[in-house]
């Protein structure tokens, strides 16, 4: 059985492989790569969204995974005494999870205020 820290460092350390990955596949996707790199020339504005957006998600992503670990650790001991209360505990872990999908709408606004 792994300890409560072992599963925050293991969520956090997936949380960083994903999130940039993410990032990048969606902004590659949506043809906006052009315009980025022309403001980034005129002006360093499109430099710090890129920044911003990327800490937006990376950090959303990191607080979900410290949610879930943490979540996800009650969720199992309830679960070993009382097997019916799956579908509360799905609840909690969705709402956990939810953190991360709220970084990643802020980063998709920012790059879109971006240009």
């Amino acid at each position: 059985m792994r300890s409560k820290r072992q599963l925050v460092t293991l969520s956090t350390l997936a949380a960083f492989a994903v999130a940039p990955l993410l990032l990048l596949v969606f902004v590659s996707a949506s043809g906006a790569t052009d315009s980025i790199k022309a403001a980034a020339v005129e002006s360093g504005v499109a430099q710090w969204a890129l920044l911003s957006a990327s800490i937006a998600a990376g950090l959303g992503t990191v607080g979900a995974g410290i949610a879930v670990a943490a979540v996800g650790a009650a969720a199992v001991g309830v679960l070993a005494e009382k097997p019916d209360l799956l579908g509360r505990v799905l609840i909690f872990v969705g709402l956990a999870e939810g953190i991360a999908i709220y970084g990643l709408i802020v980063a998709i606004l920012i790059l879109n205020r971006a240009g």
